[in-house]
């Protein structure tokens, strides 16, 4: 409860020092809009529906295209972890590609795809299949040998040795690529649908700043920010801890 007061008390004092910013008048409005201007915006684009809309869209995007990158990104950790040669060859190219910005894949994107669904996800998947990837290597590579010692001599091989050996004990860097991975996923999301002419968020951005209306470019700002601050509480957060408590890190709530 304490907790919720300090962010509430904290986010209050940010709107009630944009609102003294505003009223200084040191921009035009259609520059720097006022809080109850965005706050009009988000209730002009919910009531129209446009703003639902291009939330459901780009979730559903988001969802295809994190997925995928999830499902790669954890079976290619896992096999360069396994052997040494994709590590040395595959796994220097994995960690080269990752200092990519997510907009550099645009253009390929285009070339092969078109402006097209597919080359939205594609840039998705490239923006998050490296990091889960590169975070699966690591947490493999941390499992003590120990555990995979004990997991054979109990008869663990193969797919079972994976299930309740190797996948357990690397949950820790797994879910912190997940974590990342989601980032960089819903980023690379909204930079796509910015460029390509497609419904979703990153055009309705686009949108307001055609129109010059700079109250549904920060509404729309608001609402990527708080859905991906409600996906890293309700369900990253919610993993960590899990993980955390089992790990003995810290006590049991």
């Amino acid at each position: 409860m304490k907790r919720i007061t300090r962010q509430l008390a904290f986010y209050l004092c940010l709107v009630a020092i944009w609102q003294v910013i505003s009223d200084l008048h040191i921009w035009p409005p259609y520059l720097f809009p006022s809080p109850g201007s965005v706050l009009e915006a988000l209730q002009t684009g919910f009531a129209d529906r446009s703003f639902l809309i291009g939330i459901g869209i780009s979730l559903k995007r988001i969802a295809v295209g994190y997925g995928l990158s999830v499902l790669l990104g954890i079976g290619l950790g896992f096999l360069i972890a396994a052997s040494e040669f994709l590590e040395a060859t595959l796994g220097g190219l994995v960690l080269s590609l990752q200092s990519l910005p997510s907009l550099c894949w645009l253009p390929l994107a285009v070339l092969w795809f078109g402006l097209s669904e597919k080359a939205i996800i594609f840039v998705v998947v490239m923006g998050s299949l490296l990091s889960v990837t590169i975070n699966t290597q690591a947490g493999v590579r941390h499992v003590p040998k120990i555990y995979l010692m004990a997991g054979r001599n109990l008869g663990a091989r193969g797919l079972l040795l994976f299930l309740y050996v190797l996948l357990p004990a690397s949950q820790p860097h797994l879910v912190s690529g997940l974590k990342q991975g989601w980032a960089f996923a819903w980023r690379s999301l909204i930079s796509g649908e910015m460029i390509f002419v497609s419904l979703g968020l990153g055009h309705l951005l686009m949108m307001g700043r055609d129109l010059n209306d700079m109250s549904q470019v920060v509404a729309v700002m608001a609402i990527i920010m708080a859905i991906g601050h409600i996906v890293d509480r309700l369900l990253f957060e919610r993993l960590e801890n899990r993980i955390r408590h089992k790990w003995g890190l810290v006590g049991a709530a």
